[in-house]
């Protein structure tokens, strides 16, 4: 498919990358961006090369967010609401590895797609926050309290303020900082580690992560070491 807002290439490593590509609007999620990163990651749920995606951007910013013109026209309301409920859902179910590796701005929904993946590492130019609640934009709480902690989390989303990749690191919202022109292939060498692991344990894995994230040790127990005990018993 030829796709206009993101560009996508697989490596012989099976590592499937995406890129935000709207750097003169730094890589805004319009509502055509948001479709074809669903497009895309449909495409790559059985695709047998790629076990892992790592999402980027183009130009000096990850996301500013969404597209705010957009939301200047009535007109659109239903499907800026329709786009963004399938784009978020698709890359928190997505089954496979996921790796945002962030530069500039990671702003409001720029910010939410950076908590919905698996693993962050960003740049020492990397800005993290969530501006929109001053526009009367509530943010993604939950995704970022899973991350963060609820306490740092309700900071972020109620205050709205900038945090630098250093806070980033220290609240433990980013795993690694690198420098800028390093970080596209540690996200690669990242996505290549994963891979290591055989990819019928990733996908149980990444299962149990997106299906457990609410429940408490006996239910999760069972899901991540009962069931999988137990197809790996013979049959008698």
């Amino acid at each position: 498919m030829d796709y206009q807002c993101i560009e996508v290439r697989k490596t012989p490593e099976r590592v499937g990358i995406i890129t935000l590509n709207r750097p003169e609007r730094k890589n805004a999620l319009s509502i055509k961006l948001r479709q074809e990163i669903s497009i895309c990651l449909k495409d790559w749920v059985d695709a047998p090369d790629v076990g892992a995606v790592i999402f980027t951007g183009a130009g000096g910013s990850f996301s500013a967010g969404f597209d705010l013109k957009e939301f200047s026209k009535p007109e659109l309301m239903e499907e800026i609401f329709t786009s963004s409920a399938k784009y978020h859902r698709d890359i928190w179910n997505f089954p496979k590895p996921t790796v945002a590796a962030v530069k500039g701005h990671a702003l409001g929904g720029g910010f939410d797609l950076t908590t919905l993946c698996d693993i962050r590492i960003c740049s020492e130019s990397a800005v993290f926050g969530h501006p929109e609640i001053k526009f009367g934009a509530p943010p993604l709480f939950t995704p970022l309290r899973w991350i963060v902690g609820h306490g740092m989390a309700r900071d972020l989303c109620l205050t709205g303020r900038r945090i630098d990749s250093s806070e980033a690191y220290r609240i433990g919202l980013v795993s690694e900082v690198v420098q800028e022109d390093s970080l596209f292939d540690r996200a690669v060498q990242i996505a290549r580690t994963i891979l290591e692991a055989p990819l019928d344990t990733l996908s149980v894995t990444k299962r149990y992560m997106i299906q457990d994230a609410g429940l408490g040790f006996e239910e999760s127990f069972v899901n991540e070491h009962d069931i999988p005990f137990q197809a790996a018993i013979p049959k008698k």
